[in-house]
């Protein structure tokens, strides 16, 4: 059996005396892809921060390629969300004032090591090449969203985590934008969680789970 990249089992999450995730429990091996489904207010974004060690559960185990994120101080949980995690977020979160380029660079610049070669190769692929010196206010949303995926996957992480990837793109954008990230998944062989509640995206995945009222459904 393939081990997993991102294992978690019972997650609990609770705010102001109210479950927000409720024994939350899931697998994702390499090159595999899940979509994580439900509307507004099920849990989808606690849930995101949660896998992507942005925030820990109250309770529950989660391992992120083979470590145990519990066990690790706040230092170690950053450098693993470094090395091993990639990370979209549904407004972009680019740097104002770096370039394209300089923004998906980020990740390089944390571990220390740049590699432009794979730089290129993701501007190339994600048909940005020409936008490399443009600051974010002058790229489209669709633009900055592919800089954001540049950006996710420059440290060739384990796991690429998406939150509402195509919410803020019009459809088309959407399509374009989707596309592209699950052909680098599929290139790269790197497990991908998006957690959405664009129900056109269910059939683009393997693997459809549904989140509600903090419980996600098993298969």
């Amino acid at each position: 059996m393939t081990e997993s990249v991102v294992e978690a089992s019972a997650l609990t999450v609770s705010r102001g005396g109210e479950v927000v995730l409720s024994d939350v429990s899931l697998r994702v091996a390499p090159g595999e892809r899940l979509l994580v489904q439900g509307p507004s207010g099920a849990g989808k974004t606690t849930l995101f921060h949660v896998l992507g060690l942005l925030e820990p559960p109250d309770s529950g185990t989660l391992r992120i390629d083979g470590t145990d994120a519990a066990a690790l101080s706040e230092r170690a949980r950053a450098r693993l969300r470094r090395d091993a995690v990639g990370i979209v977020f549904q407004d972009f979160q680019l740097v104002p004032d770096l370039t394209a380029r300089e923004n998906a660079a980020l990740p390089q610049e944390h571990a220390g090591a740049r590699d432009e070669d794979w730089l290129d190769e993701l501007f190339g692929a994600l048909d940005i090449a020409d936008r490399t010196d443009h600051y974010p206010a002058s790229l489209s949303g669709g633009e900055r969203q592919r800089v954001a995926v540049a950006r996710a996957l420059a440290n060739r992480p384990a796991v690429v985590l998406a939150d509402e990837p195509t919410g803020q793109l019009d459809p088309d954008s959407a399509d374009r934008v989707l596309d592209l990230l699950l052909s680098l998944q599929a290139e790269t062989d790197t497990a991908l969680v998006v957690v959405s509640h664009d129900r056109r995206l269910a059939e683009r995945f393997s693997d459809v789970r549904t989140l509600a009222d903090g419980a996600l459904e098993t298969r």
